[in-house]
């Protein structure tokens, strides 16, 4: 199993990917304004890139419940200096020593991005019912992270149906829809969307019957980093939900997931590489 994000590639089973989460913003629900300068922000992904993240994911626009929405040009503003001098930061010789992701439901900004750098469009907001976002996508050949999501991206979980097939359809659904457009599957990664629209319970199920998407035959992504569903077991603060977020992690290892999203970069990659070191053993 291949993916191919423009000059990238990536050829699995290999060890997981680690995406290391940027946000540019003042208001993300874990470290929003601490790296909305365009210095510490690269500073800040250049950081992960060392900690051994492969996919740097730059964010200009909160996603949280109630956050504010951010129009085209504010995005780009905040996100393309950012975009432009880690590109050039991270390039040593011909081979890049990381890929750059852009996380954002505007198909301007995405254009943007990737015209300054990026390989990778991130987007919450792939149950959207145009075409516009994955005409760009197919455009620059980039990687493309389809993420489920309801409309409105926080509509109140809808308790009704199994959870699991309602995932498989949208899935599937969405990688007809991308060939149809011209989106090669190769550049396709799936993301079940944890903690957006979904209930606890939801939550946990998709965590529990995470390998049963396997069967798409694409990488599966998994973003659970400090979100709230974590709180709703414990009721801990974001900065106190990193071992919970790692217990997630490593059971979507051993599920089959192929990326993980992260913001303490370190710490996962050792709970992911020890996870991977036994689950070798095991199998052999």
């Amino acid at each position: 199993m291949i993916f191919r994000a423009r000059q990238f590639q990536f050829r699995f089973p290999r060890p997981a990917l680690i995406m290391g989460i940027v946000n540019v913003t003042p208001d993300s629900f874990s470290d929003g304004g601490q790296f909305l300068a365009p210095d510490a922000a690269v500073a800040h992904a250049l950081e992960m890139a060392a900690d051994g993240a492969e996919i740097l994911d730059i964010g200009g626009e909160s996603t949280r419940p109630g956050a504010r929405p951010v129009d085209e040009e504010e995005e780009c503003r905040r996100v393309i200096p950012v975009i432009k001098r880690l590109a050039a930061a991270l390039k040593k010789g011909k081979v890049s020593l990381a890929a750059i992701s852009i996380d954002t439901m505007k198909p301007a900004v995405a254009r943007a991005a990737l015209e300054a750098g990026a390989s990778i469009v991130n987007d919450v907001a792939a149950s959207r019912p145009n075409g516009d976002m994955w005409d760009i996508v197919s455009e620059f050949r980039a990687g493309y992270v389809v993420m489920h999501s309801p409309p409105g991206l926080h509509a109140r979980a809808n308790p009704k149906g199994d959870i699991v097939l309602q995932m498989g359809r949208f899935l599937s659904e969405r990688l007809r829809s991308l060939d149809r457009a011209g989106v090669a599957a190769e550049q396709v990664v799936l993301d079940p969307g944890i903690g957006f629209g979904k209930s606890l319970e939801q939550n946990l199920r998709l965590l529990a019957c995470l390998g049963r998407f396997a069967r798409l035959r694409r990488p599966l992504l998994l973003g659970v980093s400090r979100k709230s569903f974590i709180a709703k077991l414990f009721g801990t603060k974001v900065n106190e939900r990193l071992p919970a977020s790692l217990a997630c992690a490593i059971l979507g290892i051993e599920s089959g997931a192929c990326i993980i999203r992260a913001h303490d970069v370190s710490e996962t990659v050792q709970a992911v590489r020890m996870a991977e070191a036994i689950l070798a053993q095991k199998r052999r």
